[in-house]
């Protein structure tokens, strides 16, 4: 998971509140057991030393409805700058957790969340199509663009007219038209946007959409099912785009494992153990970053053994969590972070994998 939309909590000398909690509002008393774990929120992060006005910043944040059906959780940091970072993620959290500290606690978010698998979902048929991106895991799209021709190619011809091989030729010029929009609007979407493609809807309509898609920088799925005029109520439309969206995610993690291992066999481009990553970090070498966020938070890192290591306007003036100073770390060099357990890390609560550019 690249963290580049939370590199600019770091500009913020902080300190930091942290809370990340569950959210949802589907029971019955949905809004009042909300509020009471706003306000729990509030009274833990003032216990810890938070000043009274960011303890109530966060308050409020997680207090406010998401319009999102649970599972829902919300992951708040503010300073006594204001609230710096309001993330939801499609999870269930059955322990809340609210921290005041010199950096933002960030682990338990950062897990949640490279479990969401972003992606562009086209819905095609002969009259043009709709194109939404799916960025955060939530139900509604972050992005949507519709294209549709609402000619009736059918209607139009008189049964008299045109031979029936014309009035093919031109049918199939106004879906190849349409499909060349929907083409168009798929090719705005993924750029700079989610790497994978679905493509559901009409058979036809999808192979005329697939035959346009060559160089796309994204991968392509296409699945059997699916249409614009379904109103968004097709549940074997959504079970299957989960199910390709768990096999991507599961295929991911599971080559980003093989990398560890490999690198670990070969015992080069490697960083093992909170020290060796640490010192690796100060010299630019992290590509992707492992960690373990129960076992790594076990661990404390003293930022003034490793000359050099920074995190970006804040101070950190004695030992803090090692996972907060790795994860802080890693926004601000560009690198990967992949949470997985010990048990999946070869042992080790924390690992990294170095730049080819740099490693030596």
């Amino acid at each position: 998971m690249k963290l580049d939309r939370i590199t600019s909590l770091l500009d913020d000398p902080g300190p930091f509140a942290t809370a990340y909690a569950e959210v949802s509002r589907a029971q019955e008393d949905g809004d009042t057991l909300a509020e009471l774990a706003a306000r729990a929120a509030h009274d833990e992060l003032v216990d810890q030393g938070a000043p009274a006005s960011v303890a109530e910043q966060v308050r409020d944040r997680l207090a406010a409805s998401t319009h999102r059906p649970a599972p829902v959780s919300r992951c708040v940091v503010a300073s006594e700058r204001g609230v710096l970072l309001d993330e939801l993620t499609a999870v269930h959290r059955a322990h809340p957790r609210h921290t005041w500290d010199v950096l933002p606690d960030l682990a338990d978010w950062v897990q949640d969340a490279s479990l969401v698998v972003p992606y562009v979902l086209a819905l095609v048929d002969h009259q043009g199509g709709k194109v939404q991106t799916f960025a955060d895991g939530g139900p509604q799209p972050d992005r949507e663009a519709e294209v549709t021709d609402d000619s009736d190619h059918v209607q139009r011809v008189s049964a008299g007219g045109w031979s029936q091989a014309r009035w093919q030729r031109s049918t199939e010029e106004v879906w190849a038209r349409n499909a060349g929009e929907v083409v168009e609007e798929i090719r705005r979407q993924v750029t700079n946007g989610p790497s994978l493609l679905v493509l559901a809807g009409d058979v036809r309509s999808r192979q005329l959409v697939e035959g346009e898609l060559q160089n796309l920088p994204a991968d392509v799925v296409q699945l059997d099912r699916g249409g614009r005029a379904e109103d968004g109520g097709d549940e074997a439309l959504e079970n299957e785009i989960r199910e390709v969206l768990r096999g991507q995610l599961i295929a991911s993690r599971l080559d980003r494992l093989h990398e560890l291992g490999q690198q670990l066999g070969r015992g080069d481009r490697m960083a093992v153990g909170v020290r060796d990553v640490a010192e690796a970090f100060v010299r630019g070498q992290v590509d992707t970053l492992y960690l373990d966020p129960v076992q790594s938070a076990e661990h404390e890192l003293d930022p003034a053994a490793y000359p050099g290591l920074a995190f970006g306007a804040v101070q950190v003036t004695g030992p803090v969590q090692a996972d907060r100073a790795l994860i802080a770390a890693a926004c601000l060099t560009d690198a990967d972070v992949i949470t997985a357990g010990t048990e999946h890390l070869f042992g080790t609560p924390v690992a990294a994998v170095l730049r080819w550019n740099q490693a030596g």
